[in-house]
């Protein structure tokens, strides 16, 4: 038994308009003109899945395990679905191919592009401040040639003689009933109702091509790290002049060398010398605002912080920003002169005399706490 579920590419619970989205999508691939005369079975295989899947009472046969093309299914499913599940219009529409109240009509031309995803790389300066980037993608544009229209010489498309414009053509198959007339989508048209006489040799008549552009970006100051920004109209241009889809553009932003971003503050570490700490120093930091003044005050020990008020990150939707936060870490030195060791034998004596033997105790609990939070901070931030 054939999988006509698989021909088409479908769930087996796949909805009406799925099944249907299918098959256009499939025709137009495998159709000869398109495709080439190689796949022309393909296509007449493409067109018999749709034409039981889109027939509610065939389906049902497919679903019970019955084939509904298969000339011996005639007598199977004697007690399973028949005429008594079937109303009145059903059965007119199993014989007259849905000439009895059946709503199908020609496919459109005009299709709705799809939707389009891009990635953007940028620098943390630009995430402080927002910009404009470029992202280059593949997409589906307006064919120049024939200006979305899909006709060589921009002439509309004519009735089809075979359909006369409805779309679909009846056709006698063979079911559990016997042989029925059924409705299926008309293969000289593509289920269109129309034809283009003077087909576009560029797009083949469905009036867009692949391209590739460069697609500019407003990125908005304060944006975060993975954070998705929706372009409407940017993404693939549709068939025969039908709208665009969406662009979506994820946004990635490069570590940076000098600052570390944690919500709207930035962070960054220096390494003073140990008599800096003790005697006090004032010096200048790169920020992103440009060179900034800062004090260390005597008497700083190893992870105090320095804050720098309203430097930092923009904040989203508003003007405020972020502060920078400066973490000093106190350099010991590891190798002394003759000068250098005694100059520091002399300070210990006035400085340390004081303290007679080394005083053992646990740290307080706010000690810890300060010391482990920017301890793991930096840990955090390190890795």
């Amino acid at each position: 038994m054939t999988d006509y579920y698989k021909v088409l590419g479908v769930d087996h619970n796949a909805s009406d308009d799925e099944i249907r989205k299918a098959y256009r999508k499939m025709s137009r691939k495998y159709h000869p003109d398109i495709a080439g005369a190689e796949f022309e079975e393909k296509f007449k295989e493409v067109n018999a899945a749709y034409d039981v899947l889109s027939n509610p009472e065939k389906r049902r046969m497919v679903d019970m395990g019955v084939d509904p093309n298969d000339p011996s299914a005639g007598s199977a499913g004697a007690s399973g679905a028949g005429f008594a599940d079937m109303g009145m219009g059903d059965i007119f529409s199993q014989f007259f191919g849905g000439s009895f109240g059946n709503s199908q009509g020609p496919i459109s031309r005009v299709q709705p592009g799809d939707d389009a995803l891009a990635e953007a790389r940028i620098d943390l300066k630009t995430a402080i401040f927002g910009g404009n980037v470029s992202v280059r993608l593949t997409t589906f544009g307006v064919c120049k040639d024939c200006s979305g229209s899909g006709s060589a010489d921009n002439s509309a498309p004519e009735q089809c003689s075979v359909c006369h414009g409805s779309g679909f053509c009846q056709k006698v198959v063979r079911t559990m009933l016997g042989q029925m007339m059924s409705s299926m989508p008309c293969e000289h048209c593509e289920g269109h109702g129309t034809i283009i006489k003077n087909i576009c040799q560029n797009c083949h008549g469905h009036g867009r091509v692949r391209s590739i552009r460069e697609v500019g970006v407003n990125v908005p100051a304060g944006i975060r790290d993975g954070s998705r920004l929706r372009l409407a109209s940017q993404g693939s241009v549709g068939e025969c002049g039908g709208p665009a889809g969406d662009l979506y553009v994820d946004i990635h932003i490069r570590a940076d060398k000098q600052f570390t971003r944690n919500e709207d503050d930035l962070h960054c570490w220096i390494t003073v010398p140990m008599s800096w700490a003790v005697l006090g120093r004032s010096l200048e930091i790169d920020t992103f605002d440009g060179a900034q003044k800062i004090t260390i005050p005597a008497g700083c020990q190893n992870e105090d912080t320095i804050t720098l008020p309203n430097l930092g990150v923009t904040k989203l939707r508003s003007k405020d920003r972020g502060n920078i936060v400066v973490h000093v870490l106190v350099q010991t030195p590891s190798k002394l002169n003759d000068e250098e060791r005694a100059l520091i034998e002399k300070f210990a004596k006035l400085h340390d005399s004081s303290m007679k033997q080394v005083q053992q105790h646990s740290l307080s609990e706010q000690s810890s706490e300060r010391k482990g939070f920017f301890s793991k901070l930096k840990e955090a931030f390190a890795g």
